[in-house]
C-alpha cells in the first residue's frame, strides 16, 4: 500500500450531512449573518482522563484527509452494550449482555465560550443538560462572560442546535434577556472556532496524566487558562475562509 502512495492515518472525524442539512449551511452563509456583529461563540466537550483510543485507520493517499471515503462519521448519542463472553476448544458458550456501564476512562463534560477578545470562565457540567441546566448555565457563566467581554454593547450568542439550546424554553430566556441568537445550521462544528479551540487545549493535555476526575478538571482549567486573546482573535477572523469553504464544498463537511 505504502509503494502506492497510501498511508495509514486516523481518519478526520466529521459530522453525517444530508441533503436538506448541506442545503441550509449554504443558505446560512449567503445571507451574509455569520459575517456582521460581534460575537460570543460558544460549546460544550468531553474531555477523558485516557486519550490513547483514537479508533481505526484509514488508507489514503496526500490530499485525501477529508475525502468523505476517508472520514469517520462522529455520532451525538452512540447506542452500545456490554457483553460477556467465553470460548473454549470445542466451541463458544453463550453470550451474557451487561446492564451496567463501565466506569472507566472517566471524563467530564465540560461548557465554554469564547470572543474575539478571549475566553470565559469554564463551566463543569454534573449532570444531563436540559433546558433548566442549560439555562443556569447562561445566567451564572455566559451573561458574566458577555459583561467582561462586552459591557453594556450589544452581541450576538452562538450555540449549537442540541435540545436544551433549541427548547422553547430556551428561547424564551434569550427573548427575557434581549441577546439574539445565531440561526445556527445542524450539524456545523466546522463553522464554529471554539471546536478549534478545544482542540487546542486537549493537544496541550496530550502529556498530561490525571489520575481521576478532579485532576483532570484541574488540567483543563489550567490549559484553558493559557489560551491568548490572540488565538481566539485568529480563530474569529477565520470565518470568512470557513464560509467560503463551505460554499466550495456545496454544504459538504469542509477541512475546518
Amino acid at each position: 500500500m505504502q509503494d502506492m502512495g497510501f498511508s495509514c492515518r486516523i481518519p478526520c472525524v466529521k459530522p453525517l450531512l444530508n441533503n436538506r442539512q448541506r442545503q441550509k449551511r449554504l443558505a446560512s452563509k449567503r445571507t451574509g449573518l455569520l459575517l456582521s456583529g460581534p460575537k460570543l461563540f460558544s460549546d460544550e466537550s468531553k474531555f477523558c482522563i485516557s486519550f490513547e483510543n483514537q479508533g481505526p485507520r484509514v488508507w489514503r493517499k496526500r490530499g485525501e484527509a477529508h475525502n468523505p471515503r476517508c472520514l469517520r462519521s462522529s455520532v451525538k448519542f452512540p447506542q452500545s452494550v456490554m457483553v460477556w463472553g467465553a470460548m473454549s476448544s470445542a466451541g463458544v458458550g453463550p453470550l451474557c449482555f451487561l446492564r451496567s456501564s463501565v466506569k472507566f476512562p472517566q471524563s467530564v463534560m465540560v461548557w465554554g465560550a469564547m470572543s474575539s477578545a478571549g475566553v470565559g470562565p469554564l463551566c463543569f457540567l454534573r449532570s444531563k443538560v436540559n433546558a433548566a441546566v442549560y439555562q443556569e448555565v447562561l445566567e451564572h457563566f455566559m451573561l458574566p462572560a458577555a459583561d467582561q467581554f462586552y459591557g453594556d454593547a450589544d452581541f450576538i450568542f452562538q450555540q449549537d442546535l442540541a435540545p436544551a439550546h433549541s427548547a422553547k424554553a430556551t428561547s424564551t430566556w434569550f427573548k427575557d434577556h434581549c441577546i439574539p441568537v445565531l440561526n445556527w445550521p445542524a450539524n456545523s462544528p466546522d463553522l464554529n472556532p471554539i471546536e478549534n479551540l478545544w482542540g487546542i487545549v486537549k493537544r496541550k493535555m496530550r502529556y498530561a496524566r490525571p489520575k481521576n476526575a478532579e485532576e483532570l478538571k484541574a488540567t483543563i482549567r489550567a490549559t484553558w487558562a493559557l489560551i491568548t486573546p490572540e488565538q481566539c482573535h485568529r480563530l474569529i477572523d477565520s470565518m470568512p475562509c470557513r464560509i467560503a469553504a463551505v460554499i466550495q464544498a456545496k454544504g459538504a463537511p469542509t477541512k475546518y
